[in-house]
């Protein structure tokens, strides 16, 4: 029984394992592959200024340094950007490698803990049985 509910166990966490590699991947690789609408210059940056709104809460300094500071960044996100489709490939490669390592991990838990439980099985002494508590009467 304890064998059955330690392969149990790690098949569950295999599996939760398996999906987070899965969905990460999913993400990630979406991401990559919709990081050119970002590319569009200044255009995409303007949208992270200070909101109008905003402006009359936000002393005028503070609202024009963060102008400014967002302007600067400009030409390393764009440098940034076009590295981005280099990455996506070694990106597939290292979340696979990732979950493979992760998965020799788990089977190398369940065959210790199978291990384990054999161990305590013979170590443990046995409890008898009514039929062979009663052959031991005899």
């Amino acid at each position: 029984m304890f064998y059955a509910l330690n392969w149990f166990v790690v098949v569950g966490l295999f599996i939760l394992w398996s999906l987070a590699a899965w969905a990460f991947h999913s993400i990630a690789a979406w991401t990559v592959a919709n990081a050119g609408t970002l590319a569009g210059g200044a255009g995409a940056i303007e949208a992270l200024q200070v909101p109008g709104w905003l402006a009359p809460w936000v002393p005028s300094e503070y609202a024009s340094s963060l102008n400014l500071f967002i302007s600067s960044l400009l030409p390393t996100m764009q440098a940034a950007l076009e590295w981005v489709p280099l990455v996506a490939g070694g990106l597939s490669v290292a979340v696979w490698t990732v979950w493979g390592i992760g998965a020799v991990l788990l089977i190398a838990l369940g065959l210790l803990a199978t291990g384990l439980i054999s161990l305590l099985r013979r170590r443990l002494p046995t409890v008898p049985t009514s039929s062979q508590s009663l052959a031991a009467l005899r």
